[in-house]
């Protein structure tokens, strides 16, 4: 779903993740990420995203979702895409 070349645009934009959050992070940023697009996709609610996709539950991806837009994570995205995009003439 996200191939390497927006993963790699992707990937420096994400805050860490919190030090001071109890347990393990619950699943990979990249896994997380393609969760979130899948729930977006096919307008489901988080909870029904199912847990046999490997994405985390969809409260976690929610959470990551919340996040990120927190930290500004998808304004920063829009302008670097935004970049590359070409002026058509």
């Amino acid at each position: 779903m996200v191939d390497d070349d927006l993963w790699m645009l992707i990937e420096p934009l994400l805050p860490p993740w919190p030090e001071r959050s109890p347990g393990p992070r619950p699943v990979a940023d990249r896994l997380c990420l393609q969760g979130i697009l899948y729930v977006l996709h096919n307008d489901i609610a988080w909870q029904l995203l199912p847990l046999e996709l490997g994405f985390g539950s969809g409260q976690t991806c929610w959470r990551s979702l919340e996040r990120w837009q927190q930290a500004g994570v998808f304004d920063r995205l829009h302008r670097i895409l935004l970049g590359l995009v070409r002026p058509i003439m």
